[in-house]
């Protein structure tokens, strides 16, 4: 008996299988949230314990260097934006920090030290007013970094720069910088900037305790900015962002403007450069033009290469890396340690394109291809014919 069946519907077929858990989400938060631990154990623990003051205190040198790199690993890493001008924020974050300790050091209507020895002042002038208060200073050094991003990236990316011309661009803002600073020698300190700087919110800087407290300010700034900086790699910005670094037409074409995009990573890389910045004021007790030009931005994009820029720990491995072989370097060799510094950086570009960061996945990579079975071992054997006795297909 033949049974007519007609079409079949959706009810007919079979359920689609439900997704499966986010194993692999909840394995990347554990992942993280011991990285994390991890980090705090040693920089908060191991470090103190193992270093002198005095290489404890390069240590939070070198920890400011690495807030920098955060932030270009966003704009670079992730956009694919090259900044070369993020000494400019670094810079603008610096000063605004030490202008305040310099007036907190001079006392209440006094003029600092530097306007002082130059003579060119009798008042303070209007636009230091402002930074007597921390309610101002403070936001300032992150803020006034972000709003001058702003301004730029709007005028920038919305003309669609992009690629070589934004980098020059960007270098060029900071030697604009640098010029101005060192031509107002009466108001900023000139070439030698903003120096002497001995307490920090009523704290004696030359006291080896309120160094350490000053060091482990820097190491909580710099775990709270990798922990800021993976929310955001994780969401559907840092998704979009990627995006746009890779097919900013296609991106344009979906509905989404990529020039907004682009704004908001270097706000974001601007606001951490310039917290860097004045973080950096308090650990080293000056912060001056030689500080913030061309030399120091590409020196913070250099690290952001060795460590690796599309990781997230790998552009502050690399930063830290750079910054200590640089020390390291200057001490042993004093005259070719710069000749050292730029071999070391060949060397790790051309042979590990990915980064520091890198070494652990080319691990992985050697390690599974050494697991594997010769080719002759992954041959398929050969299928027979078929034989005489199978029925033809009805």
């Amino acid at each position: 008996m033949t049974t007519v069946t007609g079409p079949a519907t959706a009810a007919d077929e079979p359920a689609a299988p439900a997704p499966p858990p986010p194993a692999r989400r909840t394995g990347g938060r554990a992942r993280a949230a011991l990285g994390f631990a991890a980090g705090a154990a040693l920089l908060f623990g191991a470090a103190p314990l193992l270093l002198s003051d005095f290489r404890l205190a390069l240590l939070a040198k070198y920890l400011c260097v690495a807030m920098v790199a955060v932030g270009i690993g966003i704009a670079w890493g992730r956009g694919g934006m090259l900044t070369l001008g993020q000494g400019v924020f670094f810079g603008l974050g610096g000063y605004a920090m030490a202008m305040h300790l310099k007036l907190a050091d001079a006392g209440p209507g006094a003029l600092p030290d530097f306007m002082q020895l130059y003579g060119q002042l009798d008042e303070l002038p209007w636009w230091w007013r402002p930074f007597a208060s921390p309610w101002f200073a403070l936001p300032a050094t992150v803020l006034l970094p972000m709003v001058v991003a702003f301004g730029l990236g709007s005028l920038v990316f919305r003309r669609r720069v992009r690629g070589a011309y934004f980098a020059i661009l960007s270098q060029a803002l900071a030697a604009a910088m640098v010029i101005l600073l060192v031509g107002q020698q009466g108001t900023t300190g000139g070439t030698n900037g903003l120096t002497d700087i001995q307490g920090f919110f009523g704290y004696d800087l030359d006291d080896p305790v309120n160094q350490r407290t000053v060091y482990f300010l820097i190491a909580a700034a710099l775990l709270g900015l990798l922990a800021l900086a993976r929310q955001l790699i994780q969401s559907r910005y840092g998704e979009l962002l990627v995006a746009v670094r890779d097919g900013e037409e296609r991106v344009r074409f979906l509905g989404y403007d990529p020039a907004t995009v682009k704004v908001v990573a270097y706000v974001v890389a601007a606001g951490m450069a310039g917290l860097a910045g004045a973080l950096f004021v308090p650990a080293v007790g000056i912060i001056s033009p030689a500080l913030i030009g061309i030399v120091p931005s590409i020196e913070f994009v250099i690290g952001v290469a060795v460590g690796g820029r599309a990781t997230l720990l790998g552009p502050v491995l690399g930063a830290v890396a750079v910054a200590w072989a640089r020390t390291a370097l200057s001490e042993r060799f004093p005259g070719t340690w710069t000749y050292l510094q730029g071999l070391l950086f060949v060397l790790v570009v051309a042979f590990l394109p990915g980064g520091l960061a890198s070494l652990w996945a080319l691990r992985r990579t050697r390690r599974a291809a050494a697991d594997r079975p010769p080719w002759w071992r992954r041959i398929p054997p050969a299928r027979s014919g078929r034989t005489r006795t199978e029925a033809p297909a009805a």
